[in-house]
């Protein structure tokens, strides 16, 4: 449903008088006709509601303000990202996230310093979409922040503008001590094609944690490679088959014909989206010592890796 510009001053005027009543219940309700009119003239409304005395109402207009953009909405939500009841607080990141036009970026530009990690994390959150070029450094000093959450969604502002200056910092994030943080910085390599961020990547694939190795190799499959693509054959022994599923897929686009045989021999697994993903790999490296393994499962009980297994056929033959 498409809502146009609220007109009436007179319901306007209700609604503001509504925000005033003794009743919490009457308040709550007012914040959200007010969301329903979708005009920016009701933000400073909404915004006053955000120091109810009620935490109910102040969630609702943390909800509420979700439902625009700009720069009045941004400065309301980050008063509600410091709200004391965790709820409000909670809901304003997630209304901070929505956040689209660049010029929200000041108010949380300046909260990224703030004495409450919960604070620096939904004013990050907030700024990665906004994709604000003067946000880099924030991102940057917040990759060195004692907590990890907000570590991780510095990482994600530093991801979103893809600065190669930033290259140093994200490398020395995937050798941090959380393995979310690790397996963050290591996504965030993919924009880069340089040595140094494919080394990194590399190394990654021996990290103790699956999940980092499962975006080590996923990444890894947009880089031009040769001789180094052969390290993600090791990869096709990882106890965890979602590893194995990424190594399988960045071998076929790197068309690694040493890889054949290795990956062939995942078509006898259980797990059918590693089958399927194994059939599609051997079509794209498209060699002839694949057939066996393919013409093996022209029958395989999963529709889709039998259609993966003929369409690999017919790039081979």
């Amino acid at each position: 449903m498409v809502f146009e510009p609220f007109e009436d001053e007179s319901d306007f005027e209700d609604l503001d008088e509504k925000l005033s009543d003794p009743d919490p219940a009457v308040r709550r309700v007012a914040v959200m006709d007010l969301a329903d009119t979708a005009d920016p003239e009701a933000i400073p409304l909404i915004a006053r509601a955000v120091g109810d005395d009620s935490a109910e109402v102040r969630l609702q207009a943390a909800i509420a303000l979700g439902e625009f953009d700009g720069l009045a909405a941004a400065t309301a939500l980050c008063e509600a990202l410091q709200d004391t009841d965790g709820k409000v607080a909670r809901a304003a990141a997630d209304s901070l996230a929505e956040l689209k036009d660049p010029d929200s970026a000041p108010p949380l530009l300046a909260l990224t310093g703030h004495e409450d990690a919960k604070v620096r994390e939904g004013a990050l959150l907030g700024l990665k979409q906004l994709r604000r070029p003067d946000a880099l450094a924030n991102g940057i000093e917040g990759m060195k922040d004692p907590v990890a959450a907000v570590r991780i969604q510095a990482l994600g502002v530093v991801g979103y503008l893809k600065a190669e200056e930033a290259l140093p910092a994200l490398i020395a994030s995937c050798r941090d001590e959380d393995p979310e943080v690790r397996r963050t910085a290591v996504g965030a390599l993919a924009f880069s094609k340089s040595s140094h961020a494919k080394d990194a990547l590399l190394a990654a694939l021996q990290d103790d944690h699956w999940a980092v190795r499962e975006i080590a190799a996923e990444v890894l499959g947009k880089f031009s490679m040769t001789d180094e693509a052969a390290q993600l054959i090791p990869l096709l022994d990882d106890a965890y088959w979602q590893v194995r599923v990424k190594a399988v897929r960045s071998l076929g686009k790197l068309k690694v014909v040493d890889a054949v045989d290795r990956i062939g021999a995942q078509l006898g697994e259980q797990t059918s989206n590693l089958r399927k993903e194994a059939a599609a790999a051997l079509g794209e490296i498209a060699d002839r010592s694949a057939l066996p393994f393919l013409e093996s499962l022209v029958d395989d009980p999963d529709p889709d890796v039998r259609k993966n297994v003929r369409w690999a056929l017919a790039q081979i033959e």
